[in-house]
Parts: structure tokens; C-alpha cells; sequence
């Protein structure tokens, strides 16, 4: 039987406040999905935020790594995804990628002992292990640039996975030297080497779309997210993770227009007028976007009949070292 999307909130509703079940959605989720969450936010805010939270499962609406990061911060709790959707960004690296990395380094001279890894919070459990095994952390992209700075008074480069776009960013706002992986550069004389990966959502922005806004609208404020192209950041008003932009737009004056380039569930929430999405076409995360009120339900009943679906499972090596690189940005 298919059910409407009022059918289906109801009996969300009604599964949820039987259930020992907290419903926990990331900010690009849909917005018939996000409006039900009991707890909202970045992928680390709702990590930090189940630590402390009774209830017995967790119910994730996001992508793979995130319900991962829950599971890892607290082992205990049993996470469920309506979707385990894949981060396309996270995909673009794996334990034997990372490997390859650390080769490519020593390939040119650099000692692993003289390396110190730093994984972009979306990466998958495996790479966050290899970076904690080898001595390094998880950074987001609102204390990135904190991270990045602390783990330079080491004395050591700085091998960045896998975002290539956002430790560029990071680089270039502290006046570093980088480069990409594969690309031409030489990592001798850079102070932070980037994995080759990206975000494809933040991909599709461009000066075009920034030039367009501010002849359309003089004094038209850009933001934009540090995913983002440098090219792009460089040329924006104001750089930010989710929770800054979040912070930065809705404290603006209303009659302030401001063109965000981020996803556009987010930005499409943020304030009712004046608020423009920075593209030419519709900057939707794909696997975000994957989870429907139906995968909702399902996932709830399935709990109810005593056979949950989609649980996050990581095994206990992995755990263990993974936690150790988040814990560690965690402390500072």
C-alpha cells in the first residue's frame, strides 16, 4: 500500500513516541525528512549531540560516514539509516588510497615519521582509523584552520584527505603553500598536501554565477562554503562551514541580499526573502536527497517488529583507532 506524505509523517509520529528511537537529520536532508528530526545539524554537531542522548537507537538521515562517526563516538548506541547513502567526497578515498598517499610522500623524500595526517570529518571510518593510527585527527570545516595550525608547530607536513578544495582554502587564509596530489606541484616546498578529492555539489559554483549576482544586485553579499573552488572563496564576502554560514546569514539586516553557494536545502530554509542560491542550476546533494519520509517509516517499523534494517556496524579495530583521531580534535 503507498501511502501519502501526511499518511507517512503520522505514522512517523506515532512510531516515534513508542519507540526508544532519537530521529536525528544533517542539514541537507529534505525538508518533510528534517522537519520531524528531533535533533538538527552539521555531521560533528549531531555526532556530539547522541553521545548524551537515552534513547536505545539512533535514527540517522544522512550519509554513510556520519551514521559511522555516531557509531564510533558511541559504541554502544545501535544507528540505523533510513538510507545508507554514499558521500560521493568519501568515496573518493579508502584505506588503500590513503596508503598510496603516505607512499607518494615517501616516494619524494618525506619520512612518514615527518607527516601528520589530518582527515576532513567526511571521510569513512576506515581512513579516520588510518589517520589515527598514524598519529594524526579529524578536523571539520569550522576548526580546520585551528587544527591545521596547532598540528604545524610539530614541525611536520601536513597530509590533508580528502578534500583537496577545503585544505587549499585553509592554506591560502594562513598564507601556506599546497598542493594537490596528482597535480603539478612539488611537496618538498608545500606546507600542506591535498588528496585529490572534492565535493561536487560545491563544485557547480562559479565567478560567472558571482558576477552575474553582484551586476544584478549591487552590494549583494557572497557567501560561500570552503568546499568550494578557492577561486571562488577568494572571491566571496564571506567564507564559512554550514553552522557559520547558518550564523552569517540570518544575522544580516533583512533588506541585506546575500547569494549562498552551499546546498540548496539549507540555503533554501535560511530566511524568507533577500537569499539567492549562488548557481545557474539547482545545487542538490544527490545522495542527501536519497532519503524519503517512506525509507523513514520503514526503517521505523522495522524497529517496532524487532528486526531493525540498515544498522551501522564498524568492527573493532577501526573503532577503536577512528575514535582515537576524532577524540583527539575533540580535546583541543
Amino acid at each position: 500500500m503507498k501511502y501519502t506524505n501526511e499518511e507517512l509523517t503520522q505514522k512517523i509520529i506515532e512510531l516515534k513516541s513508542k519507540l526508544s528511537v532519537t530521529f536525528v537529520a544533517h542539514f541537507y536532508q529534505r525538508d518533510e525528512v528534517f522537519d520531524l528530526a528531533d535533533i538538527t545539524g552539521d555531521s560533528l554537531e549531531l555526532a556530539k549531540k547522541t553521545m548524551n542522548d537515552d534513547s536505545e537507537f539512533v535514527l540517522f538521515c544522512g550519509v554513510a560516514f556520519m551514521g559511522q562517526s555516531v557509531k564510533v563516538l558511541s559504541p554502544n548506541k545501535r544507528v540505523v539509516m533510513p538510507k545508507v547513502a554514499c558521500c560521493a567526497m568519501a568515496r573518493m578515498i579508502d584505506s588503500l588510497y590513503y596508503d598510496d598517499s603516505v607512499k607518494f610522500l615517501e616516494d619524494n623524500g618525506i619520512a612518514k615519521e615527518d607527516v601528520l595526517p589530518i582527515t576532513y570529518i567526511n571521510s569513512n571510518a576506515d581512513v579516520k582509523a588510518k589517520v589515527g593510527e598514524m598519529g594524526g585527527m579529524v578536523c571539520t570545516s569550522s576548526n580546520a584552520k585551528m587544527i591545521i595550525t596547532k598540528a604545524l608547530k610539530e614541525g611536520k607536513k601536513i597530509l590533508f584527505v580528502p578534500d583537496r578544495c577545503l585544505g587549499q582554502n585553509i592554506a591560502n587564509q594562513m598564507g601556506l603553500k599546497s598542493m594537490v596530489i596528482g597535480q603539478e606541484g612539488n611537496p618538498n616546498e608545500a606546507d600542506i598536501i591535498c588528496y585529490d578529492g572534492f565535493c561536487s555539489v560545491h563544485q557547480l559554483f562559479t565567478l560567472e554565477d558571482i558576477e552575474f549576482y553582484r551586476k544584478k544586485f549591487p552590494g549583494i553579499l557572497i557567501a560561500t562554503h570552503p568546499e568550494c573552488d578557492p577561486a571562488i572563496c577568494n572571491a566571496s564576502d564571506f567564507v564559512g562551514s554550514t553552522s557559520q554560514l547558518i550564523k552569517y546569514i540570518t544575522e544580516l539586516p533583512e533588506e541585506q541580499k546575500v547569494a549562498v553557494g552551499t546546498e540548496f536545502n539549507m540555503v533554501n530554509r535560511l530566511r524568507p526573502k533577500n537569499t539567492y542560491v549562488l548557481s545557474s542550476t539547482k545545487p542538490e546533494c544527490p545522495t542527501m536527497n536519497e532519503t524519503t519520509l517512506e525509507d523513514v517509516y520503514l526503517t521505523l517499523k522495522a524497529i517496532d517488529e524487532g528486526a531493525p534494517i540498515n544498522e551501522i556496524e564498524v568492527d573493532e579495530t577501526t573503532q577503536k583507532w577512528a575514535k582515537i583521531a576524532l577524540e583527539r580534535m575533540l580535546a583541543l
